[in-house]
């Protein structure tokens, strides 16, 4: 398929901008960059409640935030965690997706700022969202939430980190999980895919950003072998919870996405995977310019708000 027309719209406007290459700005710089594409475009969608509170993580107190659909509850709990290639996001770059996600499938979103690299390397990040997961299911009742269900999300570096907490959670005896949504994950330290060489430059997300982002996040390239950065790289992949994938054709990051849904699938775990034709990568938090943004938000939502009612 061709690039989606509004995707090729939308990199048309970015490069007319003349903002240089995420891999040639300072990590302050980059972090910026995240809030000003993904932020809140004017009024932010209106949900029932939304929380600021500090949880703990691994080795201290996180910001984060809880949002609360409309209605009664109690209500099921998506633990969200965002993306930004472990080095960059936070939550006001995913304040729209959070929001949009709460209405739409249900349910209590849950979005915290896990340890960022390089200032906190591998396994920061693993160990804070594992954390997290686990005071949600301690406290999902006091929150408003069901404790039987209880799911974990996340896009690009926080689809890593959603796959990666799901095999934590199982290795280490809990926290129970109903699902993970993994939205063009990044499963594998490595560059030698086919999405790779086809998108490497030109489609928001680059080969040589995703070296920038590994280069900060790992201490040595040995930590690329480690299951909590490669997720894919994992000897058994049985007794996950079940999985909706979703990846972008012009996405470098692609190919080990679908790879993952596969071994998922080989090892008897429940998988949805869905290849969005002509999209990039990012979409999914690019709802306000892209449709196909909107229609992988209710796609994730109607997978979600299934296996929550079941």
């Amino acid at each position: 398929m061709p690039l989606d027309p509004q995707a090729q719209a939308f990199l048309e406007q970015l490069a007319a901008a003349g903002a240089p290459p995420l891999h040639e700005l300072s990590v302050a710089e980059a972090r910026q960059v995240i809030v000003t594409l993904f932020g809140t475009p004017g009024d932010p969608e209106p949900v029932g409640a939304v929380a600021e509170r500090t949880i703990p993580g691994a080795a201290g107190e996180m910001p984060t935030r809880i949002y609360t659909p409309y209605g009664a509850g109690p209500f099921p709990v998506l633990v969200y965690l965002h993306g930004g290639g472990w080095v960059i996001g936070n939550l006001e770059a995913y304040d729209a997706t959070c929001r949009a996600l709460t209405n739409a499938a249900g349910c209590i979103v849950i979005a915290m700022e896990y340890r960022l690299a390089p200032e906190h390397q591998f396994p920061a990040a693993p160990e804070d969202c594992y954390a997290a997961t686990c005071w949600v299911a301690a406290n999902a009742v006091a929150i408003g939430g069901d404790p039987r269900r209880i799911a974990v999300g996340g896009d690009s570096a926080g689809g890593n980190l959603t796959a990666v907490a799901a095999q934590m959670a199982r290795d280490r005896s809990g926290p129970a999980l109903v699902s993970q949504l993994l939205v063009y994950p990044v499963t594998n330290y490595g560059y030698d895919t086919a999405s790779y060489r086809e998108n490497a430059d030109g489609y928001l997300l680059t080969r040589d950003a995703m070296v920038w982002f590994w280069n900060h996040y790992l201490r040595s390239a040995a930590d690329g072998d480690n299951p909590l950065a490669s997720p894919l790289r994992a000897n058994d992949l049985r007794g996950l919870p079940p999985a909706m994938v979703l990846t972008a054709e012009f996405d470098p990051l692609r190919d080990e996405g679908e790879a993952y849904a596969r071994r998922l699938q080989e090892a008897g775990v429940s998988v949805t995977l869905k290849r969005y034709a002509g999209m990039i990568h990012g979409f999914f938090s690019l709802g306000a310019v892209l449709d196909q943004g909107k229609q992988a938000m209710a796609d994730a939502a109607a997978g979600l708000r299934t296996i929550f009612a079941t």
